[in-house]
């Protein structure tokens, strides 16, 4: 799966800037990027959203276990990949049929975070179990959210295109020729908002302030993002 955003809706991330910038490397634009995406997976679907969003997914080559989902309501779009172990449950609580899958449900959390405020999204996602990566955007409010499982059993990278736009995927290839150096491996446990007083938030550790550590010339990113714990603060104290 593919999202691709321009400034208009995320600003890039200063820690993703000052990796790229580290190392001068090959780099494609936000167009370039999905066209490959389209070209080298077959029955891929791709769609434009307004002036400044891309989606983009393809079930080839899609494991069994993680299957990834697409589905649109009420403007809000997301892209999930993964699987729910408490999907029963989390359709009761939001009042879903048992009709509706991961990716519905996602959406309708997302509703209940963005029309329930203050509700703290850190519940949210937290309430969520199992293997999952997921891009929501919310063509009405112009908002991002994305986030991924806990223990980060479905990959998800982010990284700048040549064009500026942050690019999220769960394939890393895919980004290596297009980020150059302006790449990372999204934070496991973690998730990041454009809303008011958004973000790159842990949602496990939502008080614990997250860093980005420059990586080693010879890595494949630029940077890898850490959520502090108690023994780090400790030892900064």
């Amino acid at each position: 799966m593919l999202g691709v955003f321009s400034s208009a809706v995320v600003t890039p991330p200063d820690e993703l800037v000052a990796a790229g910038s580290r190392t001068p490397s090959p780099k494609l634009s936000s167009t370039a990027l999905l066209n490959r995406f389209v070209q080298t997976n077959s029955s891929a679907v791709s769609l434009q959203i307004g002036d400044h969003v891309q989606l983009a997914y393809t079930h080839h080559n899609q494991s069994i276990f993680l299957p990834r989902s697409f589905a649109v309501k009420d403007e809000i779009f997301c892209l999930f990949e993964g699987v729910l172990d408490n999907l029963g449950s989390l359709r009761q609580q939001y009042g879903l049929g048992k009709s509706a899958n991961e990716v519905m449900l996602v959406i309708e959390a997302y509703k209940a975070l963005r029309d329930r405020a203050p509700y703290p999204a850190s519940h949210v996602v937290g309430h969520l179990s199992g293997s999952f990566a997921f891009v929501v955007f919310d063509k009405t409010t112009s908002t991002l959210f994305v986030a991924s499982d806990q223990y980060g059993k479905v990959p998800l990278f982010w990284g700048i295109t040549a064009d500026g736009y942050v690019a999220f995927a769960d394939d890393i290839e895919l980004l290596k020729g297009a980020c150059g150096k302006s790449l990372a491996s999204f934070p496991q446990g973690c998730f990041f908002s454009t809303a008011a007083g958004g973000g790159l938030r842990s949602y496990e550790h939502p008080k614990n302030k997250i860093t980005a550590i420059p990586a080693k010339e010879e890595e494949i990113w630029g940077a890898t993002f850490k959520v502090e714990g108690p023994t780090v603060l400790a030892a900064t104290e």
